[in-house]
């Protein structure tokens, strides 16, 4: 019996010969883009293909442009928001005071049915 190996006619690094089993390779254009921290990415497009305006740079995640000059400002992050921030943007203090009021008469209602309960279990 063999060695065992489930790949035979193989070896670790092996792959294709070349352009006579892939085909022959798209043309290619390089272009660079530069983003706000001077950081240059240089990715290659089919040349038949449409080149975007912006491109995510790999090193910082902000947008990057052709224009060394001029590239794209980083985008401006939004301050963390706590739950509450979120409901006071959608709700006015009149409201807020309706809801609340509502909720702790539920409550007092919840907590005095107990309260009987516990009175007539006791009797």
């Amino acid at each position: 019996m063999g060695s065992g190996s489930a790949i035979r006619g193989s070896r670790v690094g092996a792959g294709p010969m070349g352009e006579m089993e892939r085909g022959e390779s798209a043309p290619r254009v390089r272009v660079p883009f530069y983003c706000a921290n001077m950081h240059r990415v240089v990715p290659s497009f089919a040349s038949e293909a449409a080149v975007p305006e912006e491109w995510d740079c790999p090193r910082c995640g902000f947008p990057a442009g052709k224009d060394r000059a001029n590239p794209p400002a980083p985008p401006r992050t939004e301050p963390y928001k706590t739950h509450l921030a979120y409901v006071k943007e959608r709700r006015s203090e009149e409201e807020g005071k309706l809801i609340l009021d509502e909720a702790l008469a539920k409550l007092r209602a919840d907590r005095a049915a107990v309260e009987a309960h516990i009175k007539a279990s006791k009797n």
